[in-house]
C-alpha cells in the first residue's frame, strides 16, 4: 500500500525547438532527476492518466474516460514505439471495480497511445516495457469534455482500487499547464479536416509530418512574439500548482471548461489528468507535494511544470 505521484507537462516540441539559454538543459536535468526517483522507487505498477491529441481517439467513438487493457504507442513525433507493458488482469479488475462504484469507463483492447502517454513514460522510465503500466485516457480535446468534478470522481475511484493492493504504485499525470496548440475544433473546420477529427487514424507519414510542421511553426511564431495562439499564462499556472500542492481537491473539482479555456487555452484542459492523479493520491490521506520545476516556455507551447507527492504517513517509512 505504497504510492508515489509524479505529474509533468508534456511537449513533443522538446526535440524540435530549442528555447534560449540553459532552459532546455535544466528541464532535461529535472526529468533525469525524477527518472532516478522512479528507478529508486521501482514501482510494481504505474497508472498513467493522459490525454490524446486526435492520434488515437476520434469522434467516431469518443469516450470521456477509457482504460487500456492492451495498448501500443502511436509513434507520433517519433517518441517511443511498440506496445506498453499493460498487466491485462489488473486493467480488467480496475474496470470492473470502477463499474461497481458507478464510474462507467470505456475499455480498449487496442488502445493507441500518443505522445501524451508515451513522452512521460520515456522520459521517466526510459522504456515503455520497463514497468507494468495501466493507461487511463481522459478526453481533454474533443468537446464536450467531462467535467472536472467527474474527473475527481474517476481519480478517487481508481485510488480506492489501488489502496486495497499491496503494490508499490506510481501515479503519473501528463498534461498542461497553460498552452494553446493548433488543435482543430469540430464544427469550425472544412469537411476534409472534420473527417480527420472523426476517423483520422493511422495517417500517412506525409500527413503526420504536415500536421507536426504546423505545430512547430506555431511554437516558433509564439516565441517571436506573434499573436498566433493564446499566450501562456504563468499566473494561472502558479495558482494551479499551489492548489495541487496544498491538496484542495474540492477547488479542482469546481473548475469549469469555460474558465480553463479562458485562462489556460485549449491545451489547458489537460489539467484533468493531473486532477485525476491527485484525486487518486488523496485517497491515501494527507499528502506532501514538491515542486521540481516551472517555467513558461513559448518555443515548446507549454507552461512546463513537474511536481511529485507522497502521503505524509508514508514519507520516511
Amino acid at each position: 500500500m505504497t504510492v508515489k505521484l509524479i505529474c509533468t507537462s508534456h511537449t513533443p516540441l522538446m526535440d524540435f525547438c530549442s528555447p534560449p539559454g540553459t532552459t532546455e538543459k535544466h528541464v532535461r536535468q529535472v526529468f533525469q532527476q525524477l527518472a532516478e526517483q522512479v528507478k529508486e522507487y521501482d514501482p510494481d505498477l504505474i497508472v498513467i492518466f493522459a490525454p490524446d491529441h486526435f492520434n488515437g481517439f476520434f469522434y467516431d467513438l469518443m469516450p470521456a474516460f477509457c482504460v487500456g487493457v492492451r495498448a501500443n504507442a502511436v509513434g507520433d513525433w517519433d517518441i517511443g514505439n511498440g506496445p506498453l507493458n499493460v498487466p491485462e488482469n489488473t486493467a480488467k479488475d480496475l474496470i470492473s471495480a470502477l463499474y461497481d462504484t458507478g464510474i462507467d469507463v470505456a475499455q480498449s483492447w487496442r488502445m493507441q497511445a500518443d505522445h501524451g502517454f508515451v513522452q512521460p513514460l520515456m522520459l521517466l522510465c526510459q522504456d515503455l516495457q520497463r514497468y507494468p503500466t495501466v493507461p487511463v485516457f481522459i478526453n481533454c480535446a474533443a468537446s464536450p469534455l467531462p467535467t472536472c468534478r467527474r474527473t475527481v470522481a474517476l481519480g478517487r475511484a481508481i485510488g480506492q482500487f489501488l489502496f486495497k493492493t499491496d503494490q508499490r504504485v506510481l501515479l503519473l499525470g501528463s498534461g498542461g499547464l497553460s498552452h494553446d496548440p493548433p488543435i482543430s475544433q469540430i464544427g469550425q473546420v472544412s469537411p476534409e479536416v472534420e473527417e480527420g477529427l472523426i476517423a483520422g487514424r493511422n495517417p500517412t507519414k506525409e500527413a503526420r509530418q504536415r500536421r507536426q510542421s504546423r505545430v512547430i511553426a506555431v511554437g516558433e511564431s509564439l516565441a517571436r512574439g506573434e499573436n498566433v495562439a493564446a499566450p501562456l499564462n504563468p499566473q494561472w499556472d502558479e495558482e494551479l500548482l499551489s492548489i495541487f500542492c496544498r491538496g484542495d481537491i474540492q477547488r479542482l473539482a469546481s473548475l469549469t471548461n469555460g474558465g480553463i479555456a479562458i485562462q489556460g487555452g485549449k491545451g489547458g484542459q489537460e489539467i484533468r489528468c493531473w486532477i485525476a492523479a491527485f484525486a487518486a493520491l488523496s485517497v491515501y490521506g494527507e499528502y506532501k507535494a514538491q515542486r521540481h520545476y516551472y517555467q513558461p516556455i513559448k518555443e515548446w507551447l507549454a507552461g512546463m511544470a513537474m511536481v511529485s507527492a507522497q502521503p505524509v504517513t508514508q514519507i520516511g517509512a
